[in-house]
């Protein structure tokens, strides 16, 4: 919703710098305007319309780019009202606005271009000739481990070397706080494994996150910013490797064929329960993988260090995946829809619930 009001007053805005020019080449009579103005400036009247209603154009089309067209707009709006003050000082107003806008719109470019930065040094360069799964690389296997995933399909499929999937849902900050949707778009890499989770929290609303979260070359860094300008969350270190690592162990049900990865090892502990345990660098972490009685996992579960004013301390985390949501990419049956969860002393607090909506393998930017 703000982005299209804020769309209407630039659109309004580059509008009324028509009437320096068609006063300049005496179209039509403009009483509001009463000082002179020669053609060679009304032709810069015409600049500034078109490069705030072609900003307008870019903005709607959700381009980041938008405001390298309105912040020159700006620059030379001011320019000409400066020199007809009398007649064209209210759209001082309007220039500010446009200016608080350009500032966020940079935000969001710089956060952006920096992610798609960090994309690329994460994925490899090419990837390695396509090698197809067998049943015999399963036995190595624990047989509940085996048997998800011959669930999911990905025996006789590729082994996965790198994924790409798109994210959408909802999250909040505190037990009690506001939900706000998310909209994310995520890249994983299997070998090394890594992973960069990037963000768009609060949508059109008042409080709008950019965040980006990062697991790679064995260590974590967790990045979100205040309508992508201003630093909320800007933490790395001994708790976020090892929260980073317990999450990419725990979203290889996306990509079921890094259960064979050497940095993995698995324990089967009952009927339904199988223990994996993962080594990188000098972080090691395990989590339990829930089945049900056809093999599908739904459930994981994991000490992760979780953020406290007073310390970061070792909690249960817990994902809850709804059965029915399994979908099938590209021949891979995957779960699509889950919830997030701190079992804390005080009771259970629920941060994230998801839905993938999107998955392409071995792909590259």
């Amino acid at each position: 919703m703000f982005r299209y009001i804020f769309a209407f007053i630039l659109f309004m805005h580059g509008l009324i710098h028509l009437m320096g020019f068609v006063k300049a080449f005496g179209l039509a009579e403009i009483s509001q305007l009463t000082q002179a103005i020669s053609k060679a400036r009304g032709i810069l009247w015409l600049i500034c319309a078109i490069l705030f209603c072609t900003g307008v154009i870019v903005l709607l089309a959700r381009r980041e780019w938008w405001w390298m067209l309105i912040a020159p707009a700006v620059l030379l709006s001011q320019v000409l009202i400066f020199i007809y003050w009398q007649d064209a000082r209210f759209g001082t107003i309007a220039n500010l606005i446009a200016l608080a806008g350009c500032i966020w719109g940079y935000g969001q470019w710089s956060f952006e271009q920096r992610a798609q930065e960090q994309v690329a040094a994460l994925l490899p360069a090419s990837l390695n000739p396509a090698q197809e799964m067998n049943s015999q690389m399963l036995a190595q296997l624990p047989p509940l481990v085996q048997r998800w995933l011959q669930t999911t399909g990905i025996p006789e499929q590729e082994i996965i070397q790198t994924v790409h999937l798109y994210q959408k849902g909802e999250m909040r900050t505190s037990p009690d706080g506001k939900w706000l949707p998310v909209e994310a778009e995520q890249w994983f890499s299997v070998q090394p494994p890594g992973f960069i989770w990037i963000a768009d929290v609060g949508g059109s609303g008042f409080m709008q996150f950019r965040g980006r979260d990062l697991y790679q070359h064995g260590s974590g860094h967790m990045l979100i910013k205040a309508y992508a300008l201003l630093p909320v969350v800007n933490t790395s270190g001994e708790e976020i490797n090892q929260g980073t690592l317990v999450r990419f162990l725990s979203e290889i049900i996306w990509f079921p064929s890094a259960a064979l990865a050497p940095y993995i090892a698995w324990e089967q502990i009952s009927e339904r329960q199988a223990k994996a345990t993962m080594t990188y660098g000098e972080v090691r972490a395990s989590g339990t993988f829930i089945f049900d009685e056809s093999g599908r996992v739904i459930a994981f579960e994991a000490p992760r260090y979780y953020d406290r004013k007073e310390g970061a301390t070792l909690e249960n985390w817990f994902i809850a995946i709804q059965p029915e949501s399994y979908r099938t990419f590209e021949g891979i049956s995957v779960p699509t829809k889950a919830s997030v969860t701190w079992k804390l002393e005080d009771g259970d607090y629920t941060w994230y619930q998801l839905e993938v909506t999107d998955i392409a393998y071995n792909v590259l930017p």
